[in-house]
């Protein structure tokens, strides 16, 4: 999935400032953020001309464009009413109100006080409402470019979410309080609703999938997937056949992200466990899952999706230490986290019958452990940075010997852990 941008963009600077000292410094912005990668709707800079004519032509031209955020590029000393009459028309979009700084001639610090221009307006557009990211660049420190692109890349993913659908079969798998949700609040803030479906929907599609749909899935399967031993007989299949309705109902309603129930769901009414039908649906369809109907681990997973490319795993705690968190799946992970080939280990776990369990490798490096909740009528996030290494052995007990290892990390914190623990929400 590539990411786009699309933003307006319009430079300021006070009408008795030369427009040499304007023009090109927010001209070279401009052409830093296009090859970011932003798709910029440009207008030329606005002083504060009597007549604010300046003004009204940038609103014209910035009004033709489909955008998706405004930078306000302030590149010198600027009265705020000028700005407010370019910005109060574009009220409904994240902001960015960038001030750029000066330039050095010979020994001596050349500016124009765009700090004087930005400082000016900061508190005015938060009183009166806007959705304003602040940056300045710094007299001793290369230009923000990238950290600018970063906020519209951010914008313009909020609106690709918004009206967005999530599936989900089910609800609040195992009673778990961890996966309620405010669905005016998601819908208000991240622009997302979900769609419950019932099982018995799935159950009739699986009952429509095809013999050689099935059979031809089966032997990918075979011939792609290592396997740790024989499966029994139909364990296969019934994967397969779940993957394929599943993967026909997310189609059918263009859902960009899919949970279901899982323990007092397929495993209870199925009789048998989903993983190896959750690992087929990551190699048929790029969006995002999740188990256990984990309505806000579903959201955080469709706004990564947007801000990356990438499709975002979950996974589970199972162990600290004094700065780690063992972390581990007991079912499925997405193919892109695979570090090697898709590795599946026929088990049951409890009462459950068999499944596929994934039990791959999973990829190391840095990573962003990240979480969206609610609470008191207000959406949050919870995140933190973690160097993700793989673990020494363990198992987690109940499942049929020879216990699997289980696709895990374990993630070595730069701070003590009592301190990531103080905040976390959920178990994913």
């Amino acid at each position: 999935m590539s990411l786009k941008a699309r933003a307006g963009f319009v430079g300021f600077g006070e009408v008795n400032t030369p427009r040499e000292f304007i023009d090109p410094r927010c001209a070279v912005a401009a052409e830093e953020l296009q090859k970011r990668g932003i798709e910029l709707v440009i207008t030329a800079p606005v002083s504060d001309d009597p007549a604010g004519e300046n003004a009204a032509r940038a609103v014209r031209e910035l009004a033709a464009g489909d955008i998706d955020a405004l930078v306000l590029c302030v590149a010198g000393w600027i009265p705020s009413w000028a700005v407010f009459k370019v910005v109060e028309n574009f009220k409904h979009l994240p902001i960015v109100l960038w001030g750029l700084s000066g330039w050095k001639d010979g020994s001596r610090w050349v500016t124009t006080a765009d700090q004087a221009g930005t400082t000016a307006l900061r508190a005015p557009l938060a009183e009166q409402g806007y959705k304003v990211e602040y940056i300045v660049n710094f007299r001793d420190d290369a230009p923000r470019y990238d950290e600018v692109a970063d906020v519209l890349f951010a914008a313009s993913a909020r609106r690709r979410l918004k009206g967005k659908m999530l599936g989900m079969t089910g609800y609040r798998d195992m009673r778990l309080f961890g996966t309620l949700y405010d669905g005016n609040l998601l819908k208000n803030v991240l622009g997302l609703e979900i769609e419950h479906i019932d099982l018995l929907e799935i159950k009739e599609i699986i009952d429509s999938v095809s013999e050689e749909e099935i059979a031809e899935k089966a032997a990918h399967i075979r011939n792609n997937w290592k396997f740790i031993r024989e499966p029994q007989p139909g364990t296969v299949e019934a994967s397969v056949r779940l993957a394929l309705a599943f993967q026909k109902k997310i189609a059918e309603r263009s859902y960009c992200g899919f949970s279901f129930c899982d323990v007092d769901g397929v495993k209870k009414l199925m009789k048998f466990a989903p993983a190896g039908a959750m690992t087929l649906l990551h190699q048929l369809t790029e969006i995002p899952t999740v188990p256990e109907n984990d309505s806000y681990g579903l959201a955080t997973q469709a706004v990564v999706r947007e801000l990356t490319g990438e499709v975002a795993g979950y996974l589970e705690f199972y162990e600290f230490g004094k700065n780690t968190a063992l972390m581990g799946v007991p079912d499925y992970v997405p193919y892109n986290m695979v570090d090697g080939q898709i590795t599946v280990m026929p088990n049951a776990f409890g009462s459950f019958g068999e499944g596929l369990l994934n039990v791959s490798k999973l990829k190391t490096g840095t990573v962003t452990m990240v979480r969206f909740s609610s609470s008191n009528g207000r959406m949050f996030m919870h995140m933190a940075l973690a160097e993700a290494k793989t673990p020494p052995a363990w198992e987690e007990a109940g499942w049929a010997p020879p216990a699997p290892q289980l696709p895990s990390l374990e993630m070595h914190f730069d701070f003590f852990s009592d301190e990531f623990l103080a905040n976390v929400i959920a178990q994913h």
